[in-house]
């Protein structure tokens, strides 16, 4: 059975993980001439001991500037291997929400990339996998990229 893959969805958020999922969704996108939404997901809150506390009107311009700033670098990578079908997107909520549920709706998504979680233990406790989110709530195929070079534990 072959899976023909036209809407590829893919979150970065800087890491070299996010990185390495969006190289490979351009790679997927070329083979089944299709397009890779790349999106940079900005959480207005912050989460806290005590709750969430909301961000500042400044601290989310300054977030969604390097939103954008990523999503360009992600545009100029894919034009460098030639491949030019990507739409770049920033969205406000929940990474978990927005990459599992309301984008994938709204761009037809038919494949969601996202790189292993790189979140430490006691990160991951607190705001739990997005990956394993997405692989459980996505209406559509979901590859999960394991890095090529995984960090050493010191």
């Amino acid at each position: 059975m072959e899976q023909n893959y036209q809407t590829v969805l893919v979150g970065i958020d800087g890491s070299e993980q996010a990185k390495e999922a969006f190289e490979k969704a351009v790679e997927v996108a070329r083979r089944n001439n299709g397009k890779v939404i790349v999106a940079a997901v900005i959480e207005p809150q912050l989460p806290t001991t005590m709750g969430y506390t909301p961000l500042s009107d400044s601290i989310l311009d300054k977030e969604e500037d390097e939103a954008k700033e990523m999503i360009q670098e992600a545009k100029e990578y894919a034009a460098s291997v030639s491949f030019n079908n990507v739409e770049g997107v920033v969205a406000f909520g929940s990474a978990k929400t927005a990459l599992a549920r309301e984008l994938p709706k709204k761009y037809q998504v038919d494949l969601v990339m996202v790189g292993q979680s790189g979140l430490n233990a006691v990160e991951r406790f607190m705001t739990g996998s997005v990956a394993s989110y997405i692989i459980r709530e996505a209406p559509c195929d979901v590859l999960v990229v394991t890095p090529t070079h995984k960090e050493k534990a010191d």
